[in-house]
């Protein structure tokens, strides 16, 4: 053996002291590579939609009702597993419901009970007891696990199960264990779950989405546009912080910053209703607007000011970065005041309003007094904003712009593409990018921007969340521009195009999609799973492309999206039987579920299935426990050789 692996080896045996517990370990570690693989769940494209995000996550995209299917087939009618399933997704909301309504609630509590312990004796069973019992609620840990775990030497299994289910009922702990129960089964029957980018913007709930993500027991993160420029923001770069408050003040959302994350808006407030007053702002009606209160005008006025102090911060970055190849965006210094026009991609268009009281014509891009010392407190109360930092840090910690999981390719947007197929270069900081590459080092750069003690290193991986939000070349926009000041101030919609990037036509192709594959190390069996573009049903447009190898799962959460789309969106589960598409209607209520049993799973396809099921030493985390057994094994044989001696327990 060479010193460096004897030197491993000896590390090792720090943990496996002796021949036995390096034994133990290897039987431990077989046992597992033969259980099945767990259920891998894909969602995209959240936007802030909390009760949709919670109710798939609740339902783990069908998989629950399957888990009832399976366990019931035909015993139980369809009535009855509906409203089985809508108790394990809402437990105390359905007994409170329930309780209004049956007269025999102990029968009630007895029958739920036990079609539940069947059920969780079933999703449990392709986990180890260990990982079984760190799962289970601490109240109930060692009773649940009686019920759900085979004895075979109790002779008399069914008395033994009646003793314990009515001892729950004497003594009042049905109702909690049903809930306990509820969860444990959505807990289990998701092993891992993959979120593809966009969680924050248009809906109000990206706070409440992120605690819940915070506490989730295994997950990964692929950072979507939406999602780094509010990194960007927490990073205390003030461009980044215009665009999420102009998007926020837009969508009706300010909540989401003023009551969810505690940033206190008054000095923009206080800035629009008194340089704004007599301005016209008839472009800057918000999506969301009811009615003309006091309240909208003001929010109106404040939508307005701060999209020009978003254009002026946007031409300052710009000119400080040439290598982003986007004068294009710098259109202030093009508007003709006198005619009321503005020059595009050099087009000369009529401008719909150009009353903006800010923009010196001179030097349009430049903050005045009042505007950067608004934009000073806003920057301050994001860099301070405890609970934005929590978010921000786990988006780091969980997050990246691509993964690798078990054979698959995730990443949000797209692979920039020139239109021959070739991976498109970018130059950053005088080196040429392309490929992974590319989106290795724009991951470092956001990672100094929020963990790099440089301040100048902070400052320029700021300026480059800010270019994946919206940058030609970034692989999580895609689009050659981001339309925002023609679709404010132009009439013409021909202006308002935004060319997508070729990877999203050349996709079918499958050289394209295997090169892709082969870039980052995977074979040509592999899929590439992306969100970022929603998948227009209602016009034919299908989720699978290139024969099912390019997965498109845009969640489709944002009611925005609804009428475009024709459905609600698309999420993706890849268990031990395989990968299943699945089609969602959009999410009503709680009470609609509660009430009526009614479910937002539309349709389901199956991507690919397996020949043979697939176990946990297919996976990726079966490699590395194979790794490991032979490591253990170099172990024991070094112990046998008397290369290391066994330590004392």
């Amino acid at each position: 053996m060479n010193t460096e692996f004897v030197r491993y080896l000896e590390r090792l045996s720090e943990m496996y002291p002796t021949i036995d517990a390096a034994s133990t370990e290897i039987i431990n570690l077989q046992s597992i590579l033969n259980l099945p693989k767990g259920t891998e769940h894909f969602l995209s494209d959240i936007h802030g939609e909390y009760a949709s995000f919670s109710h798939v996550l609740r339902n783990g995209s069908g998989a629950v009702r399957k888990k009832i299917d399976d366990v019931f087939g035909h015993t139980l009618s369809k009535r009855d597993k509906c409203s089985l399933a809508s108790l394990i997704y809402y437990p105390r909301e359905k007994i409170d419901y329930v309780k209004r309504h049956d007269i025999d609630m102990d029968n009630w509590y007895k029958i739920t009970l036990y079609r539940l312990i069947e059920i969780c004796k079933i999703v449990s069973s392709k986990y180890t007891r260990s990982k079984v019992r760190k799962a289970l609620p601490s109240a109930y840990a060692y009773i649940t696990e009686e019920l759900i775990a085979e004895k075979p030497e109790i002779l008399n299994r069914g008395a033994y199960y009646d003793g314990i289910v009515n001892t729950i009922l004497e003594v009042g702990a049905a109702e909690k264990f049903i809930v306990a129960m509820a969860e444990l089964i959505q807990r289990l029957v998701v092993d891992h779950l993959h979120i593809l980018g966009d969680i924050f913007d248009r809906g109000s709930g990206a706070a409440r989405i992120m605690d819940k993500l915070c506490s989730y027991h295994s997950l990964d993160i692929q950072w979507g546009n939406h999602d780094v420029i509010w990194m960007g923001a927490a990073a205390g770069n003030t461009t980044c912080i215009a665009n999420i408050i102009r998007n926020s003040v837009r969508y009706g959302n300010l909540d989401v910053l003023e009551d969810s994350y505690g940033i206190n808006m008054l000095p923009l407030a206080t800035f629009a209703m008194t340089v704004y007053e007599n301005t016209d702002c008839s472009c800057f009606a918000l999506k969301k607007s009811v009615g003309h209160d006091t309240d909208t005008k003001l929010e109106i006025k404040m939508h307005k000011a701060i999209t020009i102090i978003q254009f002026k911060l946007e031409g300052q970055l710009i000119a400080k970065h040439p290598e982003f190849d986007m004068d294009n965006r710098c259109l202030l210094h093009k508007i003709n005041f006198d005619n009321k026009t503005v020059e595009v991609d050099g087009e000369m268009y009529p401008m719909k309003d150009t009353d903006f009281p800010t923009i010196s014509r001179k030097n349009p891009y430049a903050l005045t007094e009042r505007e950067a010392e608004v934009m000073e407190k806003l920057r301050s109360a994001f860099i301070n904003c405890e609970k934005l930092q929590k978010h921000t840090q786990l988006l780091l910690k969980k997050g990246g712009m691509y993964k690798t999981y078990n054979g698959n390719l995730l990443f949000h947007g797209c692979m920039p593409l020139n239109n021959d197929g070739s991976f498109k270069e970018l130059k950053i900081d005088g080196c040429t990018y392309s490929g992974k590459a590319l989106f290795d080092v724009f991951e470092e750069y956001c990672r100094k921007a929020l963990l790099s003690l440089d301040r100048e290193q902070r400052k320029n991986g700021g300026d480059i969340l800010w270019y994946l939000w919206n940058g030609p070349d970034s692989p999580l926009f895609g689009r050659t521009k981001m339309s925002t000041f023609e679709r404010y101030f132009i009439e013409d919609t021909e202006s308002h195009k935004e060319k997508k990037n070729a990877y999203y036509s050349l996709i079918e192709n499958e050289n394209t999609a295997n090169k892709i594959l082969e870039e980052f190390g995977l074979g040509d069996t592999g899929h590439i799973i992306n969100g970022h573009v929603p998948v227009h049903q209602s016009e034919g447009e299908n989720p699978l492309k290139c024969g099912g190898k390019v997965i498109m799962i845009d969640g489709g959460f944002s009611k925005a999206y609804h009428k475009l789309t024709g459905i609600a969106g698309y999420t993706l589960t890849y268990n031990s039987y395989g990968l299943t598409l699945t089609a969602h209607e959009p999410f009503e209520s709680v009470e609609q579920v509660i009430q009526n049993d009614k479910d937002i799973v539309s349709n389901q396809v199956a991507v690919q299935q397996a020949f043979n099921r697939i176990v946990v030493g297919d996976t990726d985390n079966g490699k590395r426990m194979k790794e490991n057994i032979a490591d253990l094994k170099e172990l024991i044989k070094a112990y046998r050789l008397g290369t290391l001696s066994e330590k004392e327990k």
